[in-house]
């Protein structure tokens, strides 16, 4: 818990947040609660507790960040601007700022490159607390890329020659990234992603390269862009997650590369439906679908199952079930004589059917869960520690959620779980899974198995923010 008060300049009754509350019918008490949502929902870790406002109505001072916090909130609920000052507070630490803050340019190379140097010259220095995009803000930048008018030549012609074999040892480094995702998480590697993204951007603004290089050497920093916000969103860092996906369909629009584009999009999606943006969650999925026209296999195969998920959330049984059927026939196609981009390389039968099984748990339907869930752990590569932590996690809670519950097969699956994680895994997401999960055990917690379960589970959630114990 945070401590969130300092030392007063004492003041009495009718301070302007006492005002404002009674203005709103808020006490202190809801304050706290719409507080501390709202700080879930922008994916921070800080929490209050529900007393603390009773001292601030009194005349203490908040500490940072909930000066700014209190005011973006007031701000949201009353429908115009109430400033830190306004509330009698000097100013916080901390500076709010919209995720698209420096990232609104315009679609063309140089706008891209405005948006790349934005994203990665920011450094721990930077004050901004950023705020997720939601509701139609959040969609906007995917209206956009959908429209936009194909950009001109990214050819640059000062400074040294950019080589294209330099530009395929970069696409190299960029599948080894991603591949040490899978077996570490987000947390961990985001720092060694953003220095290499650093250097693709020192590359396009410093170096000599032809129209050509130029397509490749953007849609490069597209897809560490990608990779950075996927890294981000697994962490619970949801608004810079969201910075880096604006920055990544520019660089996708530059490079011409739809599927990139759209592929990034069905990521945001991901994002939007696991802090429950159902609407957005829809829209992204279909505008990737929509942007990308191509017949690639494993790429039809990931947008179908993003739009799958998404329509999930919203209990949309049919389109549900289209689009997983679209998704497998895909992967029954042949592959394309083209072949596919090396971002698709972890789409395969195993990987479609874990998120068929999540589609049909979200829908209620456990044994069609089940089914899919248990064909994906016996296809599954076993270097994927973290897929298969979800689906164990997942299976689990089938067991729980049938109107029969059988806790003893919900245990075997949590405690494989467990296993696979092995403390090796950086990842929000699966920590949220086993964090419900444990929720959905506690009216077992008698038995002696789910009593160890709980032991075992609680030094993996021990130091987990709420933000992080709640995605998916």
């Amino acid at each position: 818990m945070t401590n969130s008060t300092s030392s007063p300049p004492s003041s009495s009754r009718g301070t302007p947040l006492a005002g404002l509350l009674g203005v709103l019918g808020w006490g202190p008490e809801r304050l706290a609660r719409r507080l501390n949502a709202f700080a879930e929902r922008q994916g921070l870790p800080d929490r209050i507790h529900p007393k603390t406002p009773y001292k601030w109505v009194a005349g203490d001072i908040p500490r940072p960040p909930w000066r700014v916090l209190t005011s973006a909130l007031l701000t949201e609920a009353t429908g115009r601007e109430v400033a830190v000052a306004e509330l009698g507070w000097p100013a916080d630490d901390r500076v709010l700022a919209a995720a698209d803050a420096g990232m609104v340019v315009p679609w063309d190379t140089g706008g891209t490159l405005r948006a790349l140097r934005t994203v990665t010259q920011a450094g721990a220095m930077d004050r901004r607390l950023f705020l997720m995009l939601l509701g139609s803000a959040a969609t906007s930048p995917a209206h956009e890329w959908l429209i936009a008018h194909q950009s001109t030549s990214p050819a640059h012609g000062s400074g040294a020659p950019v080589p294209m074999p330099v530009v395929d040892h970069l696409d190299h480094i960029t599948a080894r990234l991603r591949r040490m995702d899978d077996q570490l998480g987000g947390g961990r590697l985001l720092d060694l992603v953003h220095q290499h993204l650093r250097f693709v951007t020192g590359l396009l603004d410093e170096r000599r390269y032809s129209d050509a290089v130029g397509r490749r050497l953007h849609g490069a920093a597209g897809e560490l862009l990608r990779l950075a916000g996927f890294v981000c969103f697994d962490s619970g860092q949801h608004a810079r997650a969201q910075r880096y996906w604006i920055a990544a369909l520019h660089a996708a629009h530059t490079s011409g590369d739809r599927a990139l584009g759209a592929n990034v999009l069905g990521f945001w999606s991901c994002q939007a439906k696991d802090i429950g943006q159902i609407r957005e969650a829809v829209t992204l999925a279909e505008t990737a679908r929509a942007g990308y026209r191509g017949a690639t296999p494993a790429i039809t195969a990931i947008l179908e199952l993003r739009a799958a998920e998404a329509h999930a959330g919203d209990h949309a049984t049919t389109q549900t079930r289209r689009a997983i059927d679209a998704a497998f026939d895909a992967l029954d196609r042949p592959a394309s004589s083209s072949g596919s981009p090396d971002w698709c390389y972890w789409m395969d039968h195993a990987q479609a059917h874990a998120q068929a099984g999540y589609c049909y748990l979200k829908l209620g339907d456990h044994a069609r869960a089940r089914f899919h869930l248990r064909h994906g752990l016996a296809l599954q590569d076993s270097s994927y520690s973290r897929e298969g932590a979800l689906r164990h996690a997942l299976l689990a809670t089938t067991y729980l959620q049938q109107d029969r519950p059988e806790p003893d097969q919900a245990l075997a699956h949590g405690d494989r779980a467990l296993d696979a994680l092995a403390g090796e895994v950086d990842s929000a997401r699966c920590i949220g899974h086993l964090s419900r999960l444990t929720d959905a055990f506690r009216p077992y917690r008698r038995s002696p198995g789910v009593a160890a379960f709980l032991d075992r589970v609680r030094p993996v959630l021990v130091g987990t923010s709420p933000s992080q114990a709640r995605v998916r």
